[in-house]
C-alpha cells in the first residue's frame, strides 16, 4: 500500500490530475500493486473554502503521504492578495516543510516531437537534460526580505540570496548520484565572477566532487549556460544550480521539447518525503476547456514510481506508453500540428492507459 496525497489545484489541475489517477489505476491492475489516494485543496481553490492556501491539515496529510502529486496553483483570481497568502505561498511551504530540496526537472526530446521545437531538428535531436535545482534556498527564502518605505517618499525593495556549505553540500551530492546513473557528466552553473553567495556554491560543489571522480565535473556562469542551451544543449547530461537560475534555466530548457505541457518533474529531500509536479503552471486560459496536455502529470507518476516506490518497470512502461501514443500521431492542442490527430485532455489520458494495457 503507496499512500499518495492529490492535490489538484487550480486552473488545468483538476482536469490533468484526473488523468493522471486514471493511469495509477491501471498500474495498480497491471503490475498488482496498490494504491492509497487522498485529495485536499491547496493553492487558489483552498483560499476559497479555508482563506488560506495551505491548512494545518493538509501540511500534515502530505507528511503522512508517501508522495504527493500535485497539479498547479494560482491564477489571476488572486493576484491582488498580499504576497503572505497567495497561492503560490502553499507550494513553497510544502518544499519548505517537507524537507524538498532538490527539484529534478528532466527536458527529454521524443523524436515525434522533434519539429515542434523551435530549434532547429539537428540542434534538439537526442536531447536528454536533467536540471536539479536547489529548492528551499536562496533568494525566494533569504532574508531579510519585503518593501520598505524611505523617508524620502520612495520604496525600496529587497530580496536577499544566502547559501549555507551544507546546503550546497547536499544538493550537490544529489547531482553528482545521478550524474553516476546516467552520463556521468555534470555542470554546475553558478555567477561566481559577481555573486560572493555563487563563489561559496562552486567552492563546496568542487569540494564534494572529489568524492566522485569519475564524474566530470564542469562549472558555466549563468548567462552562458542560458546562451548555451540553445546554442548546443546536447553537450548537457546534469547540470545542477540554484533556486532562482534553476526556476529560469530548467523553464528555458523545457521549451527545447517543444512544449512545457510535456515535462515532469520531482521535489525530493532526505527525509523520505516527495512531491511530484507538472512543470507549467495552471493556464486558467484553458481551464475546464478539456484541451489541457495531461503528459506531464502523467510522465510525473512515472517518477512518483521510480523515485519513491523503486517501480522501475511500472515507470517504464508509463514513458513507452506515452512514446507510442505521440509516434501514432496522437496530440493534445499545445503540440497539434497539421496531420496529426487532435484529442482532449480525457481522450490523451484514455489513449496512454490503453498503451500500457495493451504491452505485455
Amino acid at each position: 500500500m503507496h499512500k499518495i496525497l492529490a492535490i489538484a489545484g487550480d486552473g488545468i489541475g483538476p482536469e490533468i490530475v484526473d488523468e493522471a489517477v486514471k493511469v495509477l489505476e491501471c498500474v495498480e491492475e497491471k503490475f498488482n500493486v496498490e494504491f492509497e489516494v487522498t485529495e485536499a485543496l491547496v493553492g487558489g481553490a483552498s483560499i476559497d473554502v479555508n482563506k488560506t492556501p495551505l491548512t494545518d491539515e493538509v501540511l500534515g496529510m502530505a507528511k503522512e503521504a508517501d508522495a504527493v502529486l500535485l497539479g498547479a496553483v494560482g491564477g489571476p483570481k488572486w493576484e491582488a492578495l498580499d504576497y503572505s497568502i497567495r497561492p503560490e505561498r502553499a507550494l513553497l511551504k510544502l518544499r519548505k516543510e517537507l524537507g524538498l530540496f532538490a527539484n529534478l526537472r528532466p527536458a527529454k526530446i521524443f523524436k515525434a516531437l522533434a519539429d515542434a521545437s523551435t530549434l532547429k531538428r539537428e540542434v534538439i535531436d537526442g536531447v536528454d537534460i536533467m536540471v536539479i535545482r536547489e529548492l528551499t534556498g536562496g533568494l525566494y527564502f533569504g532574508t531579510p526580505k519585503g518593501v520598505e518605505k524611505l523617508a524620502d517618499g520612495t520604496e525600496r525593495g529587497v530580496n536577499t540570496m544566502v547559501y549555507t556549505t551544507p546546503e550546497v553540500e547536499r544538493i550537490a551530492k544529489v547531482a553528482f548520484d545521478i550524474a553516476m546513473k546516467r552520463g556521468k557528466k555534470l555542470m554546475s552553473v553558478d555567477k561566481a565572477n559577481v555573486l560572493e553567495t555563487t563563489e561559496l556554491w562552486r567552492k563546496v560543489v568542487t569540494k564534494v566532487g572529489a568524492s566522485y571522480p569519475k564524474v566530470e565535473l564542469s562549472h558555466m556562469y549563468v548567462d552562458n549556460c542560458a546562451m548555451q542551451l540553445i546554442r548546443n544543449p546536447k553537450q548537457f547530461d546534469v547540470i545542477v544550480t540554484e533556486n532562482t537560475f534553476g526556476d529560469i534555466l530548467s523553464d528555458e530548457a523545457a521549451m527545447l521539447t517543444g512544449s512545457i505541457g510535456m515535462l515532469p518533474s520531482a521535489s525530493v529531500g532526505d527525509t523520505g518525503h516527495a512531491m511530484y509536479e507538472p512543470i507549467h503552471g495552471s493556464a486558467p486560459d484553458i481551464a475546464g476547456k478539456g484541451i489541457a496536455n495531461p503528459i506531464a502529470t502523467i510522465l510525473s507518476i512515472a517518477m512518483m514510481l521510480k523515485y519513491s516506490f523503486g517501480m522501475n518497470e511500472a515507470a517504464e512502461s508509463i514513458e513507452k506508453a506515452v512514446e507510442r501514443v505521440l509516434d501514432k500521431g496522437f496530440r493534445t492542442a499545445d503540440i497539434y500540428t497539421e496531420g496529426t490527430k487532435k484529442l482532449s485532455t480525457i481522450g490523451m489520458g484514455d489513449a496512454i492507459v490503453d498503451e500500457i494495457q495493451a504491452a505485455k
